[in-house]
């Protein structure tokens, strides 16, 4: 697997960033959250992060965005470590997925954060507090999740 710039305490999944673009009433909350995330702490990607957003905030939120503007907030992360998706990433994916029981997709997620030596998964997509190797799951949107 390669990535650039080195190691990260934290690693943010997909729903950080669309919340962090999110114009819903409803999910301002989680908007002013995710926005604290990406502001505030030592954190990864990956271009599978990277490219479920810029599928999502195009084509699957309510107000989708246009695609220029999509990829001038993906613009914005392109100095941040990024895990790319290569074939010992695949494999990984697969591996994590298999030992833990969860979603090929997820189980690259977990397998880039270990990657960038995150020791934390910023996510809602899988259980908050749950371990995954070296990885732990917070839900950042808890009423406690800190890096």
């Amino acid at each position: 697997m390669t990535f650039m710039n080195g190691s990260v305490e934290c690693f943010l999944d997909t729903n950080v960033l669309v919340y962090a673009v999110s114009s819903s009433p409803a999910e301002s909350a989680k908007k002013e959250r995710a926005l604290e995330l990406i502001e505030h702490v030592d954190f990864g990607l990956s271009a599978q992060v990277l490219q479920e957003f810029f599928v999502i905030v195009t084509r699957k939120i309510a107000k989708p965005l246009p695609p220029d503007a999509a990829v001038a907030f993906l613009a914005e992360f392109r100095y941040f470590p990024v895990v790319t998706t290569d074939y010992p990433l695949i494999v990984a994916g697969v591996e994590a997925s298999v030992r833990f029981g969860i979603s090929y997709w997820d189980g690259t997620i977990i397998a880039a954060a270990e990657s960038l030596g995150a020791g934390t998964l910023f996510t809602e997509d899988l259980s908050h507090g749950q371990r995954y190797g070296s990885v732990q799951v917070v839900n950042p949107f808890a009423e406690t999740s800190a890096c």
